[in-house]
């Protein structure tokens, strides 16, 4: 089942418009013809203003005990400098997980902190409670990632309640190069443990950093605090960053975003890409040659496919991203992937 259901997913690449060149990317097409799952899709949530700029993104999915479907994400404008203008975690809830309504929103202001970036948003395993993460410059300080207080359901969590849990490393010698930011915490209980994968920002470079914690409050670097696990190569030579991990058995699909240093604006144009690994630790990269998702329905400066959260339900794959349109808005838009589970076939 793993080597067809991976073999799957690289099959399911997209494929930009053939009209769409210049300096944005083409998905290479060396898998012959692929199939269109991720050129359908489910409108979940757009900005709060449809004007070029204006964001609603990065998605994180969990379900409650009843299976409804939970979802955190971040809101986006253009007034503010960039780097600040996520001005809000928005917390939203949905009985079939396309129809979403809000439920909380925790503004930045409330906290307070300058700006957002992507949350994450899970359910304890051994009580229960709803756990949620974001990001942000800390008290005037460098970004950090943040952690509120447990909360029984994911539309009562305090905005008061804010903590640093994971922030830049002092240097071990004068002459290191430490990573001195982090941001946009993807995380997972798994292996007996809970695991972080978040953007440090190295040489200002973002590339991908790993933690794990007993509680999911304190937290350690796994392995050297230094070392990211994605090198900066081949497609992804700009940036390199973390998007989702899912499990697949035996195993665990790692989903990673990048973008190149050819494409025009790379540190917001980005794409996906997919690794595989073992131990979480130590991942293979599928897609070395070229990013596997990005927007079939570009703008003229923009592709983006990224903040991906990936999640089975009854058999398939359900896919969370944000996704550039024509009109210069980001939205967040659900991609459903039918995988058989007797062979790891589509059907």
């Amino acid at each position: 089942m793993l080597t067809n259901l991976l073999a799957f997913l690289v099959l399911a690449a997209t494929q930009i418009p053939a009209d769409f060149s210049g300096s944005s990317p083409a998905v290479e097409n060396v898998f012959g013809k692929v199939p269109d799952f991720f050129q359908r899709y489910d409108l979940i949530l757009q900005p709060d203003v449809l004007e070029e700029g204006w964001w609603a993104g990065a998605p994180s999915l969990m379900r409650d005990s009843e299976g409804a479907f939970w979802m955190a994400c971040r809101m986006r404008n253009t007034t503010d400098p960039r780097g600040l203008r996520g001005y809000e975690i928005r917390i939203l809830k949905s009985p079939d997980g396309i129809h979403f309504e809000k439920a909380l929103s925790i503004a930045r202001e409330a906290v307070p902190i300058p700006g957002f970036e992507r949350p994450a948003l899970l359910r304890d395993p051994k009580t229960g409670n709803a756990k949620l993460y974001a990001c942000g410059p800390w008290q005037g300080g460098p970004w950090s990632v943040i952690k509120f207080d447990d909360a029984p359901a994911p539309d009562q969590f305090c905005a008061a309640s804010a903590r640093p849990v994971i922030t830049p490393f002092a240097k071990s010698y004068d002459h290191d190069v430490v990573p001195t930011e982090y941001k946009d915490p993807v995380i997972l209980f798994a292996e007996n443990a809970y695991h972080c994968y978040v953007i440090g920002y190295l040489r200002k470079n973002e590339r991908i950093y790993h933690f794990s914690s007993p509680d999911g409050e304190k937290w350690e670097p796994v392995g050297s605090p230094y070392e990211s696990l994605m090198q900066l190569q081949g497609w992804h030579d700009f940036f390199v960053r973390p998007a989702s991990v899912l499990s697949l058995g035996i195993g665990y699909l790692f989903v990673y975003e990048g973008s190149n240093v050819s494409w025009y604006e790379p540190v917001y144009n980005i794409g996906t890409g997919l690794g595989f690994s073992f131990d979480l630790h130590n991942i293979q990269d599928l897609t070395p040659q070229s990013p596997l998702l990005l927007s079939t329905t570009p703008s003229a400066a923009g592709h983006t496919w990224r903040y991906s959260s990936w999640l089975w339900v009854d058999g398939e794959l359900w896919v969370y991203a944000e996704v550039a349109a024509e009109s210069g808005i980001h939205e967040i838009r659900r991609f459903a992937v039918p995988v058989c589970k007797d062979n790891g076939v589509a059907r």
